[in-house]
C-alpha cells in the first residue's frame, strides 16, 4: 500500500517523492470504477500541479529569508513530473553553496563588490574563467573570510578555489551557504500531502462536470 508523500535528504540535496496515499485512493476510489481514465488523468494533474506549487513556495520563501534572486534559487530546485503509468512525481532541491553573482545585480565599487545587499570587501567582479563573470578575492587578501567563501581550502582545489597565473595568486569565489533555507523545505514537505489532496479534488470535480456535460448530451 502507498505511504503517500515521502522525503530524503543528504547533506547538500534532498529529494521529495510526492505520491497518492491510503487516504488520497479512497477519496477517487469509486470515481476511478466508473471512469478510470478521467481518475488517472486527475491525478496526473494532481501531483504534477503539486509539484509547481511547491517550487514556487520554496522558491519565495528561501529567495526572501537569503536574498536571492528567485530565479537563481529555482534553478536548485527540479521537478520530475509524472511520467508513464507510475503515478509519483519528485522534487530534487540542492543546498550546497550558491554562486553570490547568481544572488542579485553585481556592482563593482571602489573598496569591493557589493551583491543583493551584501558587500565583498577587497573583491572584483570579473571573468576569470568560464564565459560569464564571478566575484572573486584573492585569498592572501586581508578581507578573505572563509564564511564568504565557502568550499575554499587554501593550498588545495575545491569547487570554490582556483588559481590564477601559475599558482601566484589563488582566487576564491564568493559564495552564499544555504544551510540556513533547509527549514523552509522541511515545512512545505509536511504539507505535500495536504496540497495534493486539495489538488486532486478539484481535478476530480473537474473530470465529473466534464462527464456530466458529456452524458447531458446524450
Amino acid at each position: 500500500m502507498s505511504i503517500g508523500s515521502y522525503s530524503e535528504q543528504k547533506r547538500n540535496s534532498g529529494m521529495l517523492t510526492i505520491q497518492p496515499s491510503a487516504v488520497h485512493i479512497q477519496a477517487f476510489q469509486d470515481f476511478a470504477k466508473l471512469l478510470p481514465k478521467a481518475a488517472a488523468a486527475a491525478q496526473r494533474r494532481a501531483i504534477n500541479k503539486t509539484l509547481g506549487r511547491l517550487r514556487t513556495h520554496i522558491a519565495r520563501a528561501v529567495g526572501k529569508q537569503e536574498r536571492i534572486a528567485i530565479a537563481a534559487v529555482r534553478q536548485r530546485l527540479r521537478a520530475y513530473p509524472v511520467t508513464g503509468g507510475a503515478m509519483r512525481g519528485k522534487l530534487w532541491f540542492g543546498l550546497n553553496a550558491i554562486e553570490a553573482s547568481r544572488t542579485g545585480r553585481a556592482r563593482q565599487t571602489g573598496s569591493g563588490v557589493s551583491v543583493a545587499g551584501r558587500r565583498y570587501q577587497g573583491a572584483f567582479y570579473k571573468k576569470v574563467y568560464g564565459s560569464k563573470a564571478d566575484i572573486w578575492i584573492r585569498t592572501a587578501s586581508k578581507h578573505f573570510s572563509a564564511d564568504d567563501y565557502p568550499d575554499t581550502e587554501q593550498g588545495r582545489r575545491r569547487s570554490g578555489f582556483v588559481e590564477e597565473n601559475d599558482n601566484r595568486f589563488p582566487l576564491a569565489k564568493a559564495k552564499v551557504s544555504l544551510e540556513q533555507a533547509r527549514p523552509h523545505f522541511d515545512s512545505w514537505i509536511k504539507r505535500a500531502d495536504e496540497i495534493l489532496l486539495g489538488i486532486l479534488k478539484q481535478e476530480l470535480n473537474f473530470e465529473l462536470q466534464k462527464y456530466l456535460k458529456r452524458t447531458a448530451r446524450v
